[in-house]
């Protein structure tokens, strides 16, 4: 189509040097010739060459002067399909896939059949998931050039994705019958087959799947895929005699496929375990060196025939001396009598290599070979797992020191013992060890990882920086290198501690900067829009698609986001307030002795504010150059990259909307988590606070759904209910919306109290702390008078029956006094009385023993170096005297 404003002819042969200009990314030049065009008086606001200028400045990283252009080109001819093509594409750049696709519709509007705008308008229909809008595009495209082998494919997969697979299946059939020529081995070819039989499966027309893959076998490249589905196939069309062969060979293929032997299983329809196992010790002859036909037997046999497989798996491993023994059976302690059997013949073993140095009596009175002294070693480290996981931490750590005494230099027991420390509570412990672990293999990165791991659990981020700076890029501070390898596990972790310290804004920065992970693996797609279409990986396409779909589902976002909604929580029960506030409430209400003292405190703060200051302001420089160094290589691979704001910690917790910050991770959990409980329980409390009753009531239903047993669930619904009683005057709610909060209170509570409702949940779940912990806050929640008897509750139960976690729960409530209001004296008794049951725990040490305790550890570690120099010279004297006398 013309355009509205034409150019002369020399103006317009410019114009195309342009076009081919920004296509060859020769920006300058580009430039250059556009500044000739509008030099001449006639186009001096021509729109579609300002445009052009506009779209090349955005090329050089000028983006603001880019967007002054191209609004002008814009404004100055609207009925130009170009203005409107470079506004959208200045728009994609900035990731604005919105507004980018109005812009390809309004330049459609002028030139309908412009194939360069409909594929840019696919792809980001594509990247929105508009589905619908996706198959028009797609329709349009193939009408327009039903020879390209993309429009087909395009047209196709619109209507797979949608949901249509008769409509797809028939386009690719057509389109496959239209093939005249096909080579042998055709990778593109054989994809596209494979990707007609996934739709035929996903549509349930398994026997035409089954047809479809036998009539074009020989065309297919990918034999083990066409062997798998043919096998799946086959079970599930009620043939599973013509799957065994199939499966049979698959397993000779690889034998530690664990899916193969599962579908082998199904297809000889073993129903008996006695039989599954015996099938088991078929593949244990003909795979000797395979790992899961002794494994999987495992989880099958019971009784006597459990005793004697899990025997010699056992016995094959600590015999070999291998590391994740305990790893590979540790779901079968779910199971108390598989648990206690794995348990005797452990003890069994270590009694008796102890004694004669075989697993077993018989085989020392059979006169067979002595096992390898490590089996002793690796026999008391399985104990010492075993032990760990059932939580007795003296047995774990009895049988653990008796391997380290045994082979002090093996890291795996080293790891083991930081790990038992860890279940323990105490993470400074848990940090030293993993420590003395790392620094006997510094080439490491698993025990490198692991140790920083540990010292982001004990609080330490300073040191498990410096410790990951050595696997990081130099030059870079280790924190920033790790950021930029989306190493979000470290990040989450760092998240954590930042909120366990109080530290609110580095905790938020944290959440944020894995956010924005996740947002850069999603855009990242939008280059194998283009790129799995032309290569034909089509199958691997859709599981790309459907990955992106659910991708914050994964538990590094749901981790990060949790952290940031309690913190903005936090933030909004309790805002940070300003030093200068701060300073003239204390002046104020002090007495002359305290304010002597304040003051003093103040300068010693100011002090350490100052020297934090400077430091901050050396990384704060380094962290610039890195920056701008980041920025420019950024600029060369992709100009086209938004400048994302600065995450600023002080910032970010002085937001003055925490409530709606805290949305915006919530929503992608309320999407994808929806099936976990704690999505729904923090969606409570964020709408709790924002005196929303129908979300705060949606909340309830969608965790009842769950879990109507749930302890936190009866405390928001105590909450909720007393939210309604004391709005119930105030308010003036829509007739229709109280109709459904007087359902709900129905639906809820029927004609009981709250109160009532709270003493019933009580006597009902008196055996579970954590239950009367919830009934407890209820009880206080609904009468402040009865704090004594809440408190009473829950510190009255036996101590005996808690685990670790469950004591730190409620200490923590009770300390910080959040929950009950000051309660020291009985924090300090509960603390006291924990301590005596959780003795490793180190909240309920006290801080003198953990100092003293510390000291001494140095002091031993000073004597063992000073040992260690001694013994050197004596060495070397000795060494010096035998030379002299030679």
């Amino acid at each position: 189509m013309p355009s509205s404003d034409p150019l002369a002819p020399k103006e317009g042969a410019l114009f195309r040097k342009i076009l081919k200009c920004y296509e060859m990314k020769q920006y300058k030049n580009g430039l250059k010739l556009a500044k000739q065009i509008l030099a001449n008086p006639k186009y001096t606001e021509h729109g579609e060459t300002l445009a052009m200028k506009g779209l090349t400045l955005n090329g050089l990283g000028r983006r603001e002067e880019a967007y002054k252009y191209v609004r002008l080109g814009l404004r100055n001819d609207l009925r130009s399909h170009v203005c409107w093509h470079v506004y959208g594409l200045l728009q994609r750049s900035d990731k604005k896939y919105d507004e980018a696709i109005k812009c390809y519709r309004n330049a459609l509007k002028w030139e309908k059949d412009n194939l360069q705008i409909l594929k840019d308008l696919s792809l980001l229909q594509i990247q929105m998931r508009d589905l619908e809008g996706y198959k028009e595009t797609r329709h349009h495209l193939f009408t327009l050039r039903p020879s390209q082998h993309a429009s087909w494919i395009g047209f196709a997969m619109s209507y797979h994705l949608l949901g249509d697979y008769e409509m797809a299946n028939n386009i690719l059939e057509t389109f496959s019958q239209s093939q005249t020529s096909i080579e042998a081995h055709d990778y593109r070819h054989s994809e596209l087959l494979l990707y007609q039989s996934q739709i035929l499966i996903e549509s349930s027309h398994l026997q035409q799947a089954l047809e479809h893959l036998k009539k074009y076998e020989s065309q297919i490249v990918d034999k083990l895929a066409v062997r798998e589905t043919m096998g799946d196939l086959y079970i599930k069309l009620q043939q599973p005699e013509k799957a065994v062969p199939i499966f049979d060979a698959l397993i000779r293929r690889n034998p530690e496929n664990v899916l193969y032997y599962e579908q082998y299983l199904i297809a000889r329809q073993v129903s008996e375990a006695s039989e599954k196992v015996a099938l088991f010790r078929e593949f244990q002859a003909k795979y000797p060196r395979a790992l899961c036909p002794r494994r999987l037997p495992l989880n099958i046999a019971t009784g006597d025939a459990f005793r004697e497989v899990t025997d010699e798996y056992l016995r094959r491993g600590l015999r070999k001396g291998i590391p994740p023994l305990f790893v590979n059976v540790r779901a079968l302690h779910q199971q108390v009598d598989k648990a206690k059997t794995i348990e005797a013949l452990a003890l069994q073993y270590f009694e008796n290599l102890t004694r004669s140095g075989h697993f077993s009596r018989e085989d020392a009175d059979a006169g067979a070979p002595v096992e390898p002294a490590s089996a002793l070693v690796w026999t008391a480290l399985f104990l010492a797992q075993h032990y760990d996981y059932m939580r007795d931490t003296d047995r774990a750590l009895e049988c653990i020191n008796v391997a380290i005494d045994h082979t002090p230099t093996l890291i795996e027991l080293l790891i083991t013992k930081g790990r038992i420390f860890k279940h323990a509570g105490d993470a400074v412990e848990a940090y030293i060890w993993l420590d003395e672990a790392q620094s006997m293999d510094t080439a490491d990165r698993y025990i490198n990882s692991k140790c920083a791991k540990y010292m982001l659990r004990a609080n330490m981020i300073q040191e498990a920086e410096e410790i990951c700076a050595k696997f990081t890029r130099e030059g870079v501070s280790a924190m920033d290198n790790l950021n930029e390898m989306q190493c979000m596990w470290f990040q989450t972790e760092c998240a954590l501690a930042y909120q366990r310290m109080g530290r609110w804004g580095e905790a938020l920065k944290k959440c944020h900067e894995v956010d924005r992970h996740f947002a850069e693996i999603i855009e990242d797609q939008f280059d194998f829009h283009t790129y799995c279409m032309r290569k034909m990986t089509l199958r691997a396409y859709v599981g790309l698609l459907r990955l992106e779909d659910v991708l914050r589902r994964h538990p590094f976002y749901f981790k990060a986001a949790k952290c940031a909604i309690e913190v903005y929580i936090r933030l909004y029960d309790k805002p940070l307030k300003s030093e200068a506030t701060i300073e003239e409430i204390d002046i104020e209400n002090l007495p002359p002795s305290e304010l002597k003292k304040l003051r003093s405190k103040q300068r010693k703060a100011k002090k350490k504010a100052e020297l934090e200051s400077a430091q901050a302001a050396q990384a704060q420089v380094k962290r610039e150059q890195h920056q701008k160094s980041k920025q420019q290589a950024t600029q060369e691979t992709d100009p086209d990259a938004p400048q994302l704001d600065e995450l600023v910690p002080e910032k970010l917790e002085r937001t003055d909307e925490p409530l709606e910050k805290a949305i915006e991770f919530l929503k992608p959990l309320q999407q994808l988590a929806k099936d976990r409980i704690e999505t729904h329980l923090l969606a409570f409390e964020v709408y709790y606070r924002k005196n929303k009753p129908l979300l705060m009531l949606q909340s309830i239903r969608r965790a009842r759904a769950i879990n109507s047993a749930h302890p936190e669930l009866h405390s928001c619904i105590v909450r909720f209910m007393k939210a309604l009683k004391a709005d119930s005057d105030q308010r003036r709610c829509n007739a229709h919306v109280q109709q459904v909060l007087d359902k709900a209170n129905q639906e809820l509570i029927g004609t009981k109290t709250p109160q009532q409702l709270n003493d019933e949940f009580i006597a009902k779940n008196n055996a579970s702390i954590l239950h009367l912990y919830e009934g407890a806050r209820g009880l206080y929640e609904l009468d402040a008078s009865k704090k004594d008897a809440a408190i009473n509750l829950i510190t009255s139960f036996d101590l005996s029956k808690l685990r670790l976690e469950e004591a730190i729960k409620i200490y923590m409530a009770l300390r910080d006094g959040d929950v009950f209001g000051e309660c020291e004296a009985k924090a300090a008794a509960y603390k006291q009385a924990c301590h005596n049951r959780f003795q490793y725990a180190r909240i309920f040490r006290n801080v003198e023993e953990l100092e003293a305790q510390l000291q001494e550890k140095v002091a031993a570690k000073l004597r063992a170096e000073q040992e260690q120099q001694l013994n050197h010279l004596d060495v070397s004297e000795s060494a010096g005297m035998a030379d002299a006398a030679f």
